[in-house]
C-alpha cells in the first residue's frame, strides 16, 4: 500500500493523470489513460506471487510493478461467460460488488489468475482500433494440450479457428459467450527460438511474413530507449 504514494507523485512528475480509485476487494488502485486513451490500473495487492523486480530500473525495488494483477471484461450479461470460466477453465468465483464479479483461476501463486467480469448492459460494444485492448490470452502448456482445448471447446459448440503458428508460440481463438476475443497460445517454441538468450531486445526480429516489409517498419518505429539506473 506504501507504494500507491510513490506512484502517485511519480506519474504526477512525469505529467500522467492519474487519480487513486475507491478501494476494490481490499486493494488500493491508482486509476490512469495511456496515451491512446485506455484505462489502466495500478493495484497494490495484498499478497503477490514472489516476483523479482527489473534489477535495471531506477524504481526502488519495494515499489517495482511485478506483473499483471487482472484483466476486467465489460459485458452486456455476465452469466454464460462465468459458466464458462466455472465449469470450462476451472476458475471460482471468490468476490463481488456491485457490478463486478471476481474470478481467480486455482493457482494461487500464478499472476494475472484474476479476470474481472463487468456486468454492463447498456455499455457501447468495443471496435478493434490502434490502443484498444484486441483479445484476452490464456496458456497452454505445449501444443498438445492447446490442441485438447481446441477439441473440447469445439464440443462446447464454440467456433474455434484452426492452429495458428505465430512463429514464436501457436494460437487459436474463439469468442466468449459476451462476444469478447478469447486466446489459448503456447508458451513454446519461445522467443529464443531464433535469437540467443543473451541478445533478447538488442534486435528487431520479425516473423518470416513480415520480412520483406522490413525497410518500412524500421522507418515507422518510433525509438525505443530503454531507462537504466544513472550511475
Amino acid at each position: 500500500p506504501d507504494s500507491i504514494g510513490y506512484w502517485l507523485e511519480r506519474l504526477k512528475q512525469q505529467h500522467v493523470t492519474a487519480e487513486k480509485s475507491p478501494t476494490r476487494f481490499g486493494e488500493e488502485v491508482i486509476r490512469l489513460l495511456d496515451p491512446d486513451g485506455l484505462v489502466v490500473e495500478l493495484i497494490a495487492p495484498s499478497s503477490h506471487a514472489e516476483i523479482e523486480p527489473w534489477p535495471d530500473s531506477h524504481v526502488p525495488p519495494e515499489h517495482a510493478l511485478r506483473g499483471f494483477h487482472s484483466v476486467s471484461a465489460a459485458l452486456e450479461g455476465y452469466e454464460k461467460t462465468a459458466r464458462l470460466f466455472t465449469e470450462s477453465f476451472g476458475y471460482r468465483l471468490i468476490d463481488e460488488s456491485g457490478n463486478r464479479f471476481r474470478f481467480a483461476s486455482p493457482d494461487d501463486s500464478a499472476p494475472g489468475r484474476i479476470v474481472d467480469l463487468l456486468c454492463q448492459p447498456d455499455t457501447a460494444t468495443g471496435r478493434v482500433a490502434a490502443g484498444s485492448v484486441h483479445h484476452i490470452a490464456f496458456r497452454a502448456k505445449d501444443q498438445g494440450e492447446q490442441l485438447r482445448w481446441r477439441e473440447y471447446l469445439v464440443d462446447l459448440g464454440y467456433n474455434v479457428t484452426p492452429v495458428i503458428d505465430r512463429t514464436y508460440f501457436h494460437s487459436i481463438y474463439f469468442r466468449e459467450p459476451g462476444g469478447v476475443l478469447f486466446e489459448i497460445a503456447t508458451e513454446p517454441p519461445g522467443f529464443t527460438s531464433d535469437e540467443k538468450l543473451e541478445e533478447l531486445g538488442t534486435h528487431l526480429r520479425l516473423p518470416p511474413w513480415m520480412e520483406s516489409a522490413r525497410s518500412q517498419i524500421e522507418k515507422i518505429l518510433p525509438p525505443i530507449r530503454v531507462p537504466t539506473e544513472v550511475s
